[in-house]
């Protein structure tokens, strides 16, 4: 376990490798460092894992140096690993081994190949310092790192303006969420003098009853802070729009990694959220209306990453979803299972683009199942999982979640309800992208691009996908003790037979309505109530048109008419005021020897003039 520093180190030196060359080192080379770097730091994990899981410990510290000290304030560089960090790197460097390496084919024909790969090791590194920082400070700095990460690698095709505006709309609306956990950050330590994690939780189950005012405050701005980082309502308007960036990231950042930051930090902190009911309602609120938002909406779209990116605010939902009603174990096991389906989503969705010529256009594909049938088998077995077919890692995971509300005292059958009506939905909007993409009439013809490097992760991320959920419920159920609420699965019961029925009928409905003639859907489509209904599922809600109207067109508005800018003022008036004595300084310094003279002299007589009357 004395090796776990290396295990962030590794893409950090991919990183300044790729940055000191300058993009000057050959592709191959590239390939070789920011794929290798991950694929080694995976291969450090596994063996520091190995070795945690032998060792029967329930938590590893590990103090590299200290940063500073200020008084009472201490802060050290240290790592923290225990289960939840265990099961977080084995998905940050397993699957973003994999999704690097799909991304040495496909980002192979574009420019800046070595300036990508750097992007992509340098978030790797502030993703891992993310979860294994021991400290909410060091939390913070990998919290930021992700960020500026996401900004680069969205904006990476920089040359079109849409793109710039994607990477700059992620940037700033995470910023709202990121200000809420500063705030929260700042509380915290003012009431507890510590921002270290574990001192942190202990301090607060000591200092403050259940249902504390200043826990529950401090909890609900944590909250702020994960709903914007993983894009759950209200700040999930960034997420579509980041789909600008290369296919590879959002497989990394947008689907598999950064966005589970927020699922991470609130059960990191969970102590804080089990003293305050109050916060743990408003995390299952969060998770049921984003997930339910997010399955209508992915309904409409017509580019298959929008509709990737609508389902992960979905599933992402379940997660916080999962987190509320207690089910954490099943919260973190959905976080893992969901990263290998829906990275294998993306990866086998970018594969299909890739042979497309760069088209995502769902009506423009079609007919592609036997013509790609690397990327169809692989798309195919990630849409089972997620919708949660028997026997997928999907089905394992959702069903934790969806039975443990239902037998939650707290929250009861009304959240089941709506969230497996969300399952329903998922199930309706992909079997549409799965008909539109594969079957039908061929609308554009494909020419398949795919290399070894490019199919090798799709058919591990397949395997994932299926036995994946099948890695141990009950280890992973290990990672918060007792503090989760707890299920018995019982095939006899109704609710477990519904939970398990629901997707399956959503199959059904979905087939017959998208591949067969069943149901009119364009008399439906093209009635003034389907009309309406879809224009407002398309555009997510109204959420951008209501973030325009109250803060981006104002806003604008202000700007022009402060054109000028009035906090300029002052500084021009100081500005001014420099000016004025300066010019007359110098009308005094003018140069002239005998006017030096006359000045030297008429002060001099002034001297003695005062001193002589006094």
């Amino acid at each position: 376990m004395d090796m776990l520093w290396i295990v962030p180190v590794l893409p950090l030196a991919g990183f300044l490798i790729l940055c000191v060359t300058e993009g000057k080192l050959p592709k191959v080379v590239v390939a070789c460092i920011g794929a290798g770097s991950v694929g080694l730091s995976a291969v450090v994990a596994t063996l520091v894992g190995w070795e945690f899981v032998a060792s029967g410990s329930t938590s590893y510290s590990q103090v590299l140096w200290t940063w500073m000290v200020v008084g009472d304030f201490d802060v050290s560089v240290s790592l923290y690993l225990d289960y939840l960090a265990l099961v977080m790197v084995g998905v940050i460097t397993g699957v973003g081994f994999l999704i690097h390496l799909y991304a040495t084919g496909y980002m192979w024909e574009e420019e800046g190949y070595s300036r990508f790969f750097a992007y992509m090791n340098l978030f790797v590194f502030a993703m891992l310092l993310l979860v294994l920082g021991d400290s909410l400070l060091l939390l913070f700095l990998g919290w930021e790192g992700v960020g500026l990460c996401s900004y680069l690698l969205i904006g990476f095709f920089h040359k079109d303006p849409e793109n710039g505006y994607a990477a700059r709309k992620a940037f700033v609306v995470t910023r709202v969420g990121d200000t809420a956990l500063i705030l929260g950050l700042f509380l915290l330590f003012r009431e507890l003098g510590t921002l270290d994690i574990q001192q942190s939780l202990e301090g607060a189950r000591t200092a403050w009853p259940e249902g504390s005012t200043m826990n529950t405050a401090i909890a609900l701005l944590l909250l702020g802070g994960a709903i914007g980082k993983s894009a759950q309502a209200p700040l999930q308007t960034w997420l579509p729009d980041a789909m600008a960036g290369p296919t590879p990231v959002s497989a990394l950042i947008h689907a598999a990694t950064m966005v589970t930051a927020g699922v991470y930090l609130i059960a990191r902190m969970q102590d804080l959220y089990l003293l305050s009911e109050t916060a743990t309602w408003c995390v299952a609120v969060v998770g049921l209306v984003t997930l339910f938002i997010a399955s209508f909406t992915a309904l409409m779209q017509s580019d298959i990453k929008r509709v990737l990116a609508f389902s992960t605010m979905s599933q992402i939902g379940y997660m916080f979803f999962a987190l509320g009603v207690g089910a954490w174990s099943a919260a973190i096991f959905h976080l893992m299972t969901h990263a290998f389906f829906k990275a294998l989503l993306f990866l086998a969705s970018g594969s299909v683009i890739l042979a497309l010529h760069h088209e995502q256009d769902m009506f423009k594909m079609g007919g592609l199942w036997r013509k790609l049938p690397i990327p169809f088998w692989s798309m195919f077995i990630g849409s089972a999982a997620l919708v949660a077919l028997p026997l997928t890692s999907g089905f394992v995971s959702k069903d934790a979640i969806l039975l443990t509300a239902a037998h939650s005292e707290s929250f009861g059958m009304t959240f089941w309800a709506f969230a497996a009506g969300a399952a329903f939905m998922t199930s309706l909007y992909t079997v549409r992208m799965m008909y539109l993409t594969f079957f039908g009439e061929t609308k554009t013809e494909p020419h398949d691009k795919s290399r070894a490097n490019m199919w090798l992760p799709l058919l591990v991320l397949s395997a994932l996908s299926i036995g994946g959920g099948w890695l141990g419920f009950t280890v992973l159920a290990t990672l918060f003790g007792d503090k989760g609420v707890h299920f018995e699965l019982h095939l006899k019961e109704f609710v477990a037979i519904a939970t398990m029925c629901i997707p399956l009928l959503g199959v059904l409905v979905g087939y017959l309505i998208f591949a067969t003639n069943v149901v009119d859907r364009k008399k439906i489509s093209d009635s003034p109530f389907g009309k309406s209904v879809g224009r407002f599922w398309f555009v997510g809600w109204g959420f951008d048109w209501i973030y325009d109207t109250l803060v981006v067109k104002p806003f604008r508005w202000f700007a022009r008419v402060n054109k000028s800018d009035a906090v300029d003022f002052v500084f021009r008036f100081t500005t001014l005021v420099a000016r004025i004595f300066h010019n007359l300084l110098t009308v005094s310094q003018n140069g002239r020897l005998r006017w030096y003279a006359l000045t030297m002299f008429s002060g001099l007589l002034f001297v003695l003039i005062v001193v002589a009357l006094i």
